[in-house]
């Protein structure tokens, strides 16, 4: 039985977490961790959990929690887990951070983008980017996971085979994403208010999203040469979802069916990924409520560019479905387990 613990248990992240792992037979939560509901029920917070979980929320005390879990998961703000983790926490279970504090291998970019001073930079190198498509085998074997960012799984996993394959400029590079309300978390904002979002459509972060350099960070090792995007997400007026569309220049002549080949070799075995056939374009309302991210490509001759597409669900394999991915890797555990979910329709 894997003990887990969850801080920030009480946001959209640490919730969908709460729904995946407790449809597990092998593993007990025994940590709903929470700053703002601090021995209130969780079911009153999250109504849905009604008669499955009879815990109060409990403080975010990550040293006494790690003395009790065999994986702690921190679905919480950038900067939190950076301000207190340390070699002891790490010498007692494993960390799976759904945040960005150690995502981005240099801690100058980090701290330029984030706007913040990173307390433990000694702990980035030995992070593994858990995104198990790129680094299965490096997971496997590490104590802290970094799990990638929403924006960035469905960005990268839509660009890889191309940007790997040497076939587009990667300083061509123009990420045009969408994503549902969910993505900004539970807080309440203004921007996020249900008059301000129905019947909108609204780019922001406009040059200056800060999963800018997480994107290209992990493009540019696929390339071995650096990448340059140009990257603009948009809110749209749905719950759940990402939708990428992205544009490269082609650095050779090719058609879309040796572009579905590429797709095809580099995804075969990813039971995750699903590569579309023919012309058929990603869609958001085919992967809700699942961990699967489909993909596609199509050649624009007459611009000698490429149309690379992805759709996921961000709160799922961008967020905590992922994290799931990862704490199964991390216990040699089928990677699927737990996660054979069919996308809800309609």
């Amino acid at each position: 039985m894997i003990k887990a613990g969850i801080i920030g248990s009480t946001g959209y992240a640490g919730g969908e977490l709460a729904r995946l792992l407790l449809q597990r037979d092998d593993v007990e939560i025994i940590w709903y961790g929470s700053k703002s509901y601090v021995d209130q029920k969780y079911a009153s917070v999250y109504q849905n959990m009604y008669k499955i979980v009879d815990d109060s929320c409990l403080d975010d005390n990550i040293e006494v929690l790690a003395e009790k879990a065999d994986v702690i998961f921190t679905a919480t703000p950038q900067g939190y887990l950076a301000s207190l983790l340390n070699d002891t926490i790490l010498s007692k279970t494993k960390v799976i951070d759904l945040s960005a504090d150690y995502r981005i291998k240099d801690v100058a970019v980090y701290e330029s983008w984030y706007k913040m001073v990173h307390k433990t930079p000694q702990y980035i190198e030995e992070a593994v980017y858990g995104l198990p498509e790129l680094n299965r085998e490096k997971i496997k074997d590490a104590r802290l996971i970094a799990n990638p960012g929403c924006y960035p799984t469905c960005s990268i996993l839509s660009i890889y085979p191309l940007i790997k394959e040497g076939l587009v400029d990667p300083l061509s590079i123009i990420i045009d994403a969408k994503s549902g309300t969910s993505g900004a978390g539970r807080g309440a904002k203004t921007d996020n208010l249900y008059c301000e979002v129905n019947e909108n459509i609204k780019a922001y972060g406009v040059g200056v999203h800060r999963h800018i350099p997480e994107i290209e960070e992990q493009l540019s090792y696929g390339s071995n040469n650096p990448v340059t995007i140009s990257f603009t997400p948009h809110l749209v007026p749905m719950n759940r979802g990402i939708l990428v569309t992205a544009y490269g220049t082609l650095k050779k002549e090719v058609s879309s069916e040796e572009i579905k080949a590429i797709y095809d070799k580099y995804y075969k075995d990813e039971y995750f990924v699903r590569v579309l056939k023919d012309d058929i374009t990603p869609q958001t309302k085919w992967v809700e409520g699942s961990n699967f991210v489909d993909v596609n490509a199509i050649v624009d001759k007459r611009t000698n560019r490429v149309v690379m597409m992805g759709a996921m669900d961000n709160l799922v394999k961008g967020a905590a479905g992922q994290a799931v991915q990862n704490m199964n890797l991390l216990f040699g555990l089928p990677e699927q387990k737990g996660l054979k979910l069919v996308p809800m329709f309609p």
